[in-house]
């Protein structure tokens, strides 16, 4: 496996860590609704592709579920399986031998703005699910995207869209929010706000649908298709010990983590008060925004 040492087993990330419990606070329920949805996001993203490829290769793989889906869609796939997370290339390699596909599968350490160790024109197709989303020079990725395809390639990707995140926050930054708007305000800017100051906009939530289709216009892409899937879904009941130890992306902390360094007890018991009840009861409505855009280098 290309970028890890057999010599020092990888320590778990930020990146490990928020997919194999940060999503999910570690409860069985909710990692089964997580488990349910990507796997809709993974397929919807692989229905895009016209043909099937010989050769495919994965951003940000994460866990491996798109090159998952893509090796049981398309059995004779060979699929380049790439992270910045050695702990996850590790975990995504032992699962490649549980599935009996390692063959298949080349696993290397590289950034998206780069893809370094990937060659020129080597791959018929790229695919993306909640990794561009994470990279600070977006334009870059999608140049890098475009030099790794053949000729005829094609790229699918699928991202979130937290840019309503911010737009909330900035509602509840108004002068004539409720105190308790003040405090939750405060809660999801240390999710979503940037630690470097509002003058460099967070990655995570600093860009929209058309940013990613400008982009991927400007590294050269053609016959250019994107939806944005806007889809409210029931939350699950979730005791209030999970719903602390969640965190919306791998970058954000845990709710915890947050309470414990970043509010008094008296209004800790604020935002307990006010939310915990409807944690545990479940059924209030969680939206989710995907960007799906698919596009063909010409040849």
């Amino acid at each position: 496996m290309e970028g890890i040492s057999a010599r020092h087993p990888p320590v778990d990330d930020c990146w490990s860590s928020w997919l194999n419990h940060g999503r999910d606070g570690g409860n069985a329920v909710v990692r089964a609704h997580v488990a349910a949805q990507t796997a809709a996001f993974a397929q919807k993203l692989l229905n895009r592709v016209q043909a099937p490829p010989a050769t495919m290769l994965d951003i940000g793989s994460g866990d491996g579920l798109v090159a998952w889906a893509a090796l049981s869609r398309w059995p004779g796939v060979e699929v380049t399986i790439t992270d910045i997370s050695p702990a996850l290339l590790a975990q995504a390699q032992t699962e490649a031998a549980r599935r009996g596909v390692a063959a298949q599968c080349r696993f290397v350490r590289a950034n998206a703005q780069s893809l370094e160790a990937v060659a020129d024109s080597s791959q018929e197709l790229v695919t993306s699910r909640s990794a561009l989303a994470y990279v600070e020079d977006k334009p870059a990725a999608f140049r890098a995207a475009f030099r790794v395809l053949k000729a005829g390639g094609m790229i699918s990707i699928a991202e979130p869209l937290f840019r309503e995140q911010m737009l909330s926050m900035n509602a509840w930054q108004d002068g004539s929010a409720s105190p308790l708007g003040a405090l939750l305000y405060r809660w999801k800017a240390a999710q979503f706000a940037n630690p470097c100051g509002a003058a460099q906009p967070n990655p995570v939530s600093g860009y929209t649908e058309q940013d990613l289709f400008s982009f991927a216009s400007q590294a050269g892409f053609q016959d250019l298709h994107l939806e944005l899937h806007v889809d409210e879904r029931k939350a699950p009941p979730r005791d209030w010990k999970t719903f602390c130890a969640m965190s919306p992306h791998p970058l954000a902390p845990s709710s915890a983590e947050i309470l414990a360094t970043r509010f008094s007890p008296a209004e800790r018991q604020i935002l307990e008060a006010a939310l915990r009840p409807s944690v545990e009861s479940g059924g209030f409505g969680i939206t989710s925004r995907i960007i799906y855009l698919c596009g063909r280098k010409a040849g």
